[in-house]
């Protein structure tokens, strides 16, 4: 019955344990929403029709995403090619991207939420003392921006996840992600609850609207990147190092358009909180999202944090929860996790892969300092019960040897109930007994949160974390940061030694009393075996009655906005180059995080800080571009307020936006008068929320005519009036010297998106539909 889409109609003939079946299978979403229910029966049914029509089996990913489609019998499917339209379950967004989504959400004019949503506060939290003082000064100084949410979420009928509740993903695997969901999340890690069987992928806030407001959300179909795993996970090696490995394999742009899918005799052998972690560092190779297939230790996992009727009716449906026999993936990699080795990756970028008995020798070799400043443990990506029973189980051996860190040592835990379930246990004691500071439940210095005092910015430096990301800068504001990536149970051992060139499988650390020893390879429990202690309860439950929202019109943390210009109708002519960006341009250096965070719900001061971080490939200067009108110098966001009346491009290099899902750095260009970004590719989320604000995101048909344009060239882009899905566009190169170059430039706007381009962005479209 349960697989029968017109069950109501023959309960009455079906004997009673049908019928337990099926109310097992309206179980609630979560335990916070008890009116929504899971729908694995609607998602079966398209998964049929899906595969009646294209008659092949189907890999997981494609049954999770196919079985969210809008038209599952109508929909146009060609993976890597055509548009989805898809219904996702739910939104999920984190404070800092909040304040954008639910300023353009007030915009939109509609009375509440379509589907559950939740905002969770874990952005705005700065690393400085410790847990608790960190914790109160961030409530002090942001409590303008938590009141406008918290109000914002009530008066929208959205769940409210107030300071301290811990990281946003970290909550999602506690709470809200289940096999066979799809979430979307204003964060670029939302892949994280891949680990528990869902597709979770990270947007823009203009793309959260849509899902808020109702509408199909469109995605690109997603080719399928197979990663085939045996063998089992031991000793020192981690879930990190799968990653790692995958990373050095695809690079920070292999996976662009495509889900990665796990699968295999070896997944087993990871938990799932593990396997959390191999899909949030999934981000770092451009992936749509990653994803694991069903298996026992979701079940338990499900179990231990409260969710065993999810998992009851998982098991039922477990079928649509795996892949297809006979599947068929776009690429496969092979990873034999006894073989596998610990790994350490970067500096400055996170593909950079070494084995870890490699670092040292690869260090002394590059000019990369061996001393370990700082090791820092946590974040969403490595916070769970297992990775600090781990790193605890390393941190006891030294203490009973009588040492402790030589590096300094901070511990973030990645929620509130992790917090209070390991100083239940007495993990937080031995790691702050071995030299650890406990900070806060939040991101902290993963997304550059941290008020780092040991080093002077400029000074050469070398720090080891269990983070996802490591560009430079990112963690401390320092370039000189050399900030490298890899497991807890390695940064402990690392801040242990004090020093890159440590191989704890082979080499030994020396007691205070001149003993010579070696490091047992770390343990810990997959799961606490008193079950989790939930701490502090910290959610706040939409009210019946909304209340209102108030925004200051004097306030310099919050703006309510405006709607962008529409186009005119007609080319775009001889705007001028703001800047020609050389080589990486991640959307750090688009939209700096750190200390501009506290801006990210006022659009006109958060655009200050347009593009700052960019290398100008006219003096590789950061910061520093010629006013072609006044022929002086300046900052980049101070040239572009120049520039705003007559309009201006930008001109970059390969997979431009890499990195976080901050839909800033596509509203400030459009703020300031950015009208077309031109590249040699795009990473995925940044491209989508460029032509979300109504701007061009094109590509050189030929990527070596990146080299036709100077910085003080016009450029005109012509075809717009016939601008069509498929057809290129063609940009005039105007020389200061009086000769011109006319080049083709490509693009992936499909109808839909042609629309928001000539409303002048998604939301006026919205607006104009309504």
């Amino acid at each position: 019955a349960t697989k029968d889409s017109k069950c109501l109609k023959k309960l009455k003939h079906c004997p009673d344990y049908i019928y337990d079946i099926y109310a097992k299978a309206k179980v609630a979403m979560s335990r916070f929403e008890p009116g929504s229910s899971i729908n694995y029966e609607k998602m079966h049914e398209n998964i049929n029709i899906v595969r009646r029509r294209l008659s092949r089996p189907l890999t997981l990913s494609e049954k999770i995403v196919y079985g969210h489609l809008d038209d599952p019998a109508g929909q146009e499917i060609d993976r890597g090619r055509t548009y989805l339209r898809l219904r996702p379950d739910r939104v999920a967004m984190q404070d800092a991207t909040a304040q954008m989504a639910m300023l353009q959400f007030i915009s939109s004019g509609l009375p509440t939420v379509a589907v559950p949503s939740t905002i969770h506060c874990d952005h705005l939290i700065e690393a400085q003392i410790g847990g608790v003082q960190d914790l109160q000064r961030a409530k002090d100084i942001n409590e303008e921006v938590y009141n406008f949410l918290a109000t914002a979420a009530a008066k929208y009928g959205v769940g409210f996840w107030k300071p301290g509740s811990g990281i946003i993903h970290q909550i999602i695997l506690e709470n809200y992600a289940y096999p066979g969901v799809m979430l979307i999340g204003t964060d670029s890690h939302t892949p994280n609850g891949g680990g528990l069987g869902s597709i979770c992928i990270g947007v823009g806030g203009a793309d959260a609207v849509d899902v808020m407001a109702g509408i199909p959300w469109e995605l690109k179909c997603p080719k399928v990147i197979g990663v085939k795993l045996t063998g089992t996970l031991s000793g020192w090696t981690s879930p990190k190092d799968v990653i790692l490995k995958v990373a050095g394999i695809l690079t920070v742009k292999g996976g662009t358009g495509a889900i990665v899918e796990y699968h295999g005799p070896g997944v087993d052998s990871i938990s799932c909180t593990g396997m959390a972690t191999i899909c949030n560092m999934g981000a770092e190779i451009g992936a749509t999202t990653s994803i694991f297939p069903y298996n026992h230790r979701m079940k338990t996992y499900m179990e231990k944090t409260g969710r065993g009727e999810i998992a009851t009716v998982a098991d039922l449906f477990k079928d649509d929860l795996v892949p297809d026999k006979g599947c068929e993936y776009d690429q496969v990699i092979e990873i034999n996790l006894s073989e596998l080795k610990p790994h350490i990756n970067g500096p400055f970028t996170p593909d950079l892969a070494h084995p870890v008995s490699d670092i040292g020798a690869i260090a002394k070799k590059s000019g990369w300092p061996l001393e370990v400043k700082v090791g820092l443990i946590g974040s969403c990506t490595n916070s769970s019960y297992e990775d600090m029973g781990r790193a605890a189980s390393l941190a006891k051996q030294a203490l009973d040897k009588g040492l402790k860190c030589k590096a300094q040592f901070t511990v973030t835990p990645g929620s509130e109930q992790i917090r209070a379930t390991i100083e239940r246990d007495g993990y937080a004691k031995i790691l702050s007994d071995v030299g650890g500071i406990v900070l806060a439940n939040a991101c902290g210095p993963c997304i550059g949160q941290w008020d780092r005092k040991d080093v002077k910015k400029g000074e050469k430096n070398t720090i080891v974390t269990s983070f996802n990301r490591n560009f430079t800068a990112r963690n401390d504001a320092n370039p000189a940061t050399h900030a490298f990536v890899t497991s807890p149970e390695i940064v402990t051992a690392l801040a242990i030694a004090g020093t890159l060139d440590f191989d704890p499988e082979t080499d030994y650390l020396t007691t205070p009393s001149g003993e010579k020893f070696k490091l047992e390879p770390p343990t810990g429990d997959e799961l606490p075996s008193r079950d989790f202690d939930p701490g502090q309860d910290t959610y706040q439950h939409p009210p019946a009655e909304g209340g209102s929202v108030n925004v200051s019109p004097s306030s310099n943390r919050l703006q309510l906005l405006e709607p962008f210009d529409k186009w005119h109708g007609k080319d775009l002519e001889n705007m001028r180059v703001l800047i020609k960006v050389k080589g990486k341009c991640t959307t750090d250096h688009i939209s700096a995080a750190g200390p501009w965070l506290k801006f990210r719900g006022h659009l006109d001061n958060i655009s200050n800080n347009l593009l700052i971080g960019a290398v100008n490939i006219e003096n590789d200067a950061v910061n520093k571009i010629k006013n072609q009108l006044t022929g002086e110098y300046g900052g980049v966001p101070d040239v572009a307020r120049y520039y705003k009346v007559k309009s201006w491009v930008v001109v970059g290099d390969e997979n431009y936006g890499e990195g976080s899902s901050r839909e800033h750095a596509a509203l400030e260009p459009r703020h300031l008068g950015g009208r077309a970004i031109i590249v040699k590719s795009f990473a995925r989320i940044h491209e989508t929320n460029l032509k979300k604000q109504g701007l061009l995101p094109l590509t050189f048909a030929d990527p070596k005519d990146y080299d036709k344009i100077r910085p003080d060239d016009k450029i005109s882009i012509t075809g717009l009036k016939s601008f069509a899905p498929g057809k290129p566009v063609t940009a005039v190169i105007k020389h200061s010297d009086g000769n011109q170059d006319s080049i083709s430039l490509n693009h992936t706007f499909n109808e839909t998106q042609i629309e928001w381009f000539q409303a002048g962005s998604a939301l006026n479209r919205m607006k104009e539909l309504q």
